[in-house]
């Protein structure tokens, strides 16, 4: 143990993963308020894109919406067991379709109109606040463009004695 537990204290970050939880919180209470169960939020923009391309395997709806193969292989599970989705034997034994189920196409116009309306919230929001997040957004993508957080990390930690590992190389534990 080197020093005080870092995580005890509140980090900067902290309060914008929960108001992000919150958001999603909120949007997943409008959908209960209408009498739709099982939908979490995260399912909404693969359920309107399979809606719009019809199957897909996972690494393909994954590509198609910026995520992980990982992430998207989870979320797929999630809704197959919510019954939104089917999945079915690819082009080869180790690859699977993943399709809407009848009750997901029966959601689809709700969906979408659920996104249209958070992006048009989102937009109305943005106008209200002084500073708006989408500015705020691009001036972060403007300042990591110029030196990203890993370079950032990483000249920390080099600063604090803990360099990348080479394959082969004494770690920190070797004497």
């Amino acid at each position: 143990m080197t020093s005080i537990d870092p995580t005890a204290v509140p980090g900067r970050w902290d309060s914008l993963h929960a108001l992000l939880r919150r958001l999603d919180d909120e949007i997943g209470a409008v959908y209960t308020d209408r009498g739709v169960d099982g939908v979490r939020p995260r399912f909404v923009y693969p359920l309107i894109r399979l809606a719009h391309t019809g199957p897909l395997t996972i690494r393909e709806l994954a590509a198609s919406l910026g995520r992980t193969h990982s992430a998207m292989s989870q979320t797929v599970t999630a809704m197959r067991s919510e019954g939104l989705v089917q999945t079915e034997s690819g082009e080869d034994a180790r690859t699977r379709r993943v399709a809407l189920t009848d009750k997901a196409r029966a959601l689809v116009p709700l969906l979408e109109a659920e996104w249209r309306a958070t992006e048009e919230s989102i937009a109305e929001i943005d106008d209200e606040l002084p500073y708006a997040l989408s500015a705020v957004v691009a001036d972060l993508e403007r300042v990591l463009a110029s030196r990203s957080l890993r370079a950032r990390l990483v000249e920390r930690l080099d600063a604090a004695g803990h360099p990348v590992q080479t394959p082969g190389a004494p770690g920190p534990e070797t004497p």
